[in-house]
């Protein structure tokens, strides 16, 4: 989901966060070996099944209770206890299921350092057995969801979506202009000038909410550091962050603010720069592929805008270290209680929940791209969001949005660096040192 849906993923992490004080996900001690592996089927379809997801929007709702319905329609024997709150107050609920150890048979989770919590602690089942990416369920998902759930090489989570970050462009501003999709960061930068020299905003930007800048660095951290390095240093316990690629990176943002950017977008918001894109003041706005409905013209966009649009990856530079074929992104998915009784019984709803038609139920639905392959067609979305998904299953791997896959202290420190790079109080060099000693705090955090 958007950032702004979800108010922003760092809450999440701060939250994810606060578990440990009360003893459940992120205490120091990995009880990772105490977690099952679940091998069992559900030969009897029977009993009560307790779920809990973050969707009680209005806009999505619907949809699971819609699922749950068919399942025990299906399955009589069965009554799905189906919880849905807000986004807020699902932090605050898992927090205290999760120190009492009263989890539900499945429970909703995002991708990164907060999944990886709920293993840590023991709490979440290793599927590895059943979804693991050569079993034939894991085989109908898009590798890189599949991996966004994966901890120590072990299968721990189910993802439901996908959501990538793409840099969307006005066709016919290009044509004007003169300049053609970039296939590296240099080519950005040089397209960003003509942009510039013949009027248009290069890319739309707003800072306001210090998520955008985040995932501009999750991309760009991605593409130059190692993703064996990336690794070791966005797990807390083990992070140095001392790669040169980590500075390179964010020279990189800042010469982006400098060619690509306009001034003061830290305090504007994503919603105005959004609206630069759709009036034709900017050329590209750097968007999620869940917003991509908001530039056709059942969306709401121009029809100027709606018929003259296509997207690209944000391009690496001629000699990145890192994984030129990441891309930044992250599906949420479901996790099962390490201590359900009805383990194998959540697992059967959740293959019923992920099956190739339920996954195209949820894009005609609410727009979402399902994590399951084949899923998004000419019926059920439209050509971009078509492409997108195809994009998203070749990916190498997915880059987890920074602020989500980091511990709470280095996500702080990389949300009020990036700021202070865009307005000019901080260099490359003084955010990377806030990051470093970040990163030891977090790691006497975790012991």
């Amino acid at each position: 989901m958007t950032h702004r849906t979800r108010t922003t993923a760092l809450i999440a992490v701060t939250a994810a966060g606060a578990l440990a004080a009360c003893g459940g996900p992120g205490t120091a001690t990995d009880k990772t070996s105490a977690a099952p592996q679940l091998t069992a089927s559900a030969t009897t379809k029977e009993g009560t099944l307790s779920i809990i997801t973050k969707f009680a929007d209005p806009k999505y709702a619907p949809y699971f209770e819609k699922v749950a319905t068919a399942y025990q329609s299906a399955n009589p024997g069965v009554k799905v206890d189906l919880q849905q709150v807000g986004d807020q107050p699902f932090k605050d609920k898992i927090r205290v299921l999760s120190a009492s150890k009263q989890l539900p048979d499945i429970y909703f989770s995002w991708a990164g350092d907060f999944a990886n919590k709920f293993v840590r602690a023991g709490l979440a089942a290793d599927l590895t057995s059943v979804i693991g990416p050569d079993t034939d369920w894991g085989k109908t998902f898009s590798p890189a969801a599949l991996k966004a759930f994966q901890y120590d090489g072990k299968s721990y989570g189910v993802p439901i979506n996908l959501d990538a970050k793409y840099m969307a462009y006005n066709t016919a501003i290009f044509d004007k202009v003169g300049v053609t999709k970039p296939a590296t960061l240099e080519d950005l930068l040089s397209t960003c000038g003509t942009l510039k020299a013949a009027g248009y905003t290069p890319i739309a930007f707003g800072n306001q909410y210090g998520w955008p800048a985040i995932h501009f660095m999750t991309q760009l951290n991605a593409m130059d550091v190692p993703e064996a390095t990336r690794s070791t240093d966005y797990n807390p316990a083990t992070g140095a962050f001392t790669d040169g690629g980590y500075a390179k990176a964010l020279e990189q943002f800042k010469q982006i603010n400098d060619a690509c950017f306009e001034s003061g977008s830290n305090g504007l918001s994503h919603e105005t720069a959004q609206a630069n894109f759709l009036s034709g003041k900017a050329a590209m706005h750097f968007l999620e592929s869940v917003e991509f409905s908001g530039l056709t013209e059942k969306g709401g966009a121009p029809a100027d805008l709606a018929n003259n649009w296509d997207f690209f990856r944000l391009p690496p530079a001629g000699d990145a270290a890192g994984d030129k074929g990441a891309l930044t992104g992250a599906p949420d998915g479901f996790m099962v209680n390490s201590a359900s009784k009805n383990a194998a019984l959540a697992v059967d709803f959740l293959k019923f929940m992920t099956s190739k038609e339920n996954g195209a139920t949820m894009t005609k639905d609410i727009g979402w791209l399902s994590s399951v392959q084949g899923t998004a067609t000419a019926e059920n979305s439209f050509p971009q969001l078509e492409t997108a998904l195809k994009d998203i299953s070749s990916a190498n791997s997915f880059a987890i949005w920074l602020d989500t896959v980091t511990n709470a202290e280095v996500a702080n420190a990389y949300l009020s660096g990036v700021q202070g790079i865009l307005d000019g109080s901080q260099t490359p060099a003084d955010v990377m040192k806030g990051v470093q000693s970040a990163a030891e705090k977090a790691k006497k955090s975790v012991g």
